[in-house]
């Protein structure tokens, strides 16, 4: 394990990050969160990984995307862990998994189901990928805070994003009460209980095959609604983080 110097895929070293990390999958959505910081700094731009410092009400933040799926997500986790980050907040998207969980909607993540290949590796399938519950009351706290409607509850994740198990999606939905489907919160959860690091997730709703698909247009109006939300929520949530963890606000 590197505890310092330069990482491989990150390419920073120790000294850049704050302990408070947002890790959306999407390159343009960390581009999206950093311009919601004070003092925004580019410090990160290889393959799938685009990074940003700042501060968010004198809070140090920072947020780093880590591409689609397990793999890539994993090795953003297991690098900011090398060099100092100890608290990570995904910001995904998820398809909603009950019928009353529109597109636009928020859901926080606080345990996932691993029909993923990546946690796998990390620990045995009958292990629990479960989020952090200081950092999963945090998100519930700021959703309160902003009066921001969330959905809490278990998440799916899974590697072939256009590939079914039509039973098993509806066993999820109607004995597991699953909230949403989504590619990376079970490897995070992991790969954050094996670092001995704090990880908790918060999604917006880009779709739910249980309810009528509206007009493309829509769709994307309601997303981007849902995702501007989430964002703040994750952004309120750190604020939250320091207040409870006593972190000193930059000067």
């Amino acid at each position: 394990m590197q505890s310092a110097g330069v990482q491989r895929h990150l390419r920073i070293g120790s000294g850049v990050m704050p302990r408070y990390c947002l890790i959306p999958g999407d390159p343009g959505r960390a581009e999206r969160i950093a311009d919601l910081f004070d003092n925004k700094r580019e410090v990160i731009r290889n393959r799938e990984y685009v990074a940003f410092v700042g501060e968010v009400d004198g809070v140090p933040v920072s947020v780093c995307s880590t591409g689609i799926g397990g793999p890539s997500a994993s090795i953003a986790v297991e690098e900011l862990a090398n060099i100092g980050v100890d608290t990570f907040i995904r910001v995904g998207s998820a398809g909603g998994r009950q019928p009353n969980i529109p597109i636009g909607s928020v859901a926080i993540i606080n345990a996932a189901h691993r029909e993923d290949g990546t946690s796998r590796a990390y620990l045995p399938p009958e292990f629990p990928a479960v989020a952090d519950l200081t950092v999963t009351n945090a998100l519930v706290e700021a959703a309160r805070r902003l009066d921001q409607q969330v959905f809490v509850g278990i998440g799916t994740t899974r590697d072939a994003f256009y590939q079914k198990d039509q039973e098993l999606t509806k066993l999820l939905t109607e004995r597991g009460h699953v909230v949403a489907a989504e590619q990376e919160a079970a490897p995070v959860f992991i790969v954050a209980t094996v670092r001995q690091v704090r990880a908790g997730a918060v999604v917006a709703i880009d779709s739910n095959i249980w309810l009528p698909k509206p007009e493309p247009e829509e769709v994307g109006r309601r997303f981007r609604a849902g995702e501007a939300a989430a964002i703040r929520v994750a952004l309120e949530a750190v604020k939250v983080l320091a207040e409870w963890d006593g972190v000193a606000k930059a000067q």
